[in-house]
């Protein structure tokens, strides 16, 4: 395929003006975005042209919060699975995401290194991959998949661990934290990612316990810091949720439970929010019947009405707010239904923000992704609709989606 693809007739959506533009053309050549106007013409001879018919020309979208191997509803179930059996099911659950519409996600828990580089190769078909290899969890905590018992049985904690179905390693202390971290750094991690509080899919953790001492988090954020990394943390409550930020973590993945004082101090230290609303619902609806326990559907059902309050409260004190989806197993086809929860409470220009222009920014990208810019990555969907005047558009992809580009390369071509 030509390296140099003009895409005609486009009317460009420029996200953080909230603005949809005039009919224009835009040149994609070597994988960036190479001009943008209606002078933009190629002198390649293989130029391949494609015309848009005056729809809108979006940036790809970024979900900030998946779980790319989590291909089992039972998280602790799936650890005893065959590592090709993993793997294998993870491949079009990448690609599925990849025909959303999603061009770049960040995996919080499980994806190695090396599958972001089989994507990038094209060995796998999926989107961009921003990976934080194994989530770090204490004993106990929410990434400790051991169910009740009258003993622990031993487990695989470390980094050598063999297990590709298992998203988290349990760590405790300092010195062990520290050393976490470095490992998953050396193999690759592009962040770190902790438990910072109790979960839902997990057995042994009330939602409001705190996960790990403030010397640990602060050990753990000093360790990413000091490679110009971040890390990422699963909270809830309010107190666990300031406990982390003010140990320096840049992102609250979830945070159902924050309050107004939470929130505030998020904004005072710039931490940004990444809810994860659709995976409630799913668990609520779904997970039942595909193998999760009990005890999870409950503590499900306590945080899912918050959680669309959670976003109100983050807006208003100034929080920047992030895309993510959280799905596990069979309901990751429920992706995109994310943008209709948020709709009910934030504008339709701050829901594809956070999906595009704070996702970037979070993930150290801007400019770089989430903007149709000249100079940027050439991740581009061309979409029926204005998305700015409904959501629908992304929220049903197997219908408005017509065209999908990752890197300059054609995904998907449907209709034009």
């Amino acid at each position: 395929m030509s390296s140099t693809t003009l895409l005609r007739q486009v009317r460009v959506l420029d996200v953080e003006r909230g603005f949809l533009g005039d009919i224009t053309d835009v040149l994609v050549r070597n994988g960036r975005i190479d001009k943008i106007g209606a002078d933009a013409r190629a002198t390649d001879a293989d130029t391949h042209t494609i015309d848009a018919g005056g729809r809108t020309l979006m940036p790809g979208l970024i979900d900030l919060h998946v779980h790319v191997i989590a291909v089992d509803m039972n998280l602790g179930r799936q650890v005893g699975l065959p590592n090709v059996f993993v793997l294998l099911r993870a491949i079009p659950i990448l690609e599925g995401m990849l025909m959303r519409g999603f061009t770049s996600v960040r995996d919080a828990g499980g994806a190695e290194r090396a599958l972001a580089d089989a994507v990038a190769s094209g060995l796998a078909r999926g989107p961009r991959l921003f990976v934080c290899g194994r989530a770090l969890s204490q004993t106990g905590g929410h990434g400790d998949f051991r169910a009740r018992s009258d003993h622990l049985p031993m487990i695989e904690s470390c980094a050598c661990s063999s297990r590709i179905g298992a998203i988290a390693r349990v760590v405790d202390g300092v010195d062990e934290v520290r050393k976490a971290v470095r490992e998953e750094l050396q193999m690759g991690a592009h962040q770190i990612k902790v438990m910072a509080s109790g979960g839902v899919a997990s057995p042994a953790d009330p939602i409001y316990a705190f996960g790990y001492s403030l010397d640990e988090l602060r050990a753990i954020v000093e360790e990413a810091s000091a490679r110009r990394t971040y890390v990422m943390a699963h909270a809830y409550t309010p107190e666990a949720i300031i406990r982390a930020v003010e140990c320096g973590v840049r992102t609250i993945e979830h945070g159902n439970l924050v309050d107004a004082k939470a929130a505030a101090v998020m904004a005072r230290h710039g931490a940004y929010a990444v809810p994860t609303l659709i995976t409630y619902r799913a668990l609520i609806e779904q997970g039942p019947s595909l193998g999760l326990p009990p005890d999870s559907v409950e503590k499900a059902y306590g945080v899912l009405n918050q959680g669309v309050q959670a976003l109100q409260i983050l807006d208003e004190a100034g929080v920047q707010i992030g895309f993510g989806s959280d799905l596990l197993g069979e309901t990751h086809s429920r992706q995109s239904e994310e943008f209709l929860i948020r709709s009910q409470v934030l504008p339709a220009q701050k829901v594809l923000a956070s999906a595009t222009t704070v996702a970037a920014r979070v993930l150290q990208m801007e400019g770089q992704l989430g903007v149709v810019a000249e100079g940027a990555m050439a991740d581009l969907l061309v979409v029926d609709g204005n998305p700015l005047e409904s959501l629908e558009c992304l929220a049903h992809p197997e219908d408005s989606l017509r065209l999908i580009m990752k890197d300059g390369v054609i995904q998907k071509r449907q209709g034009l």
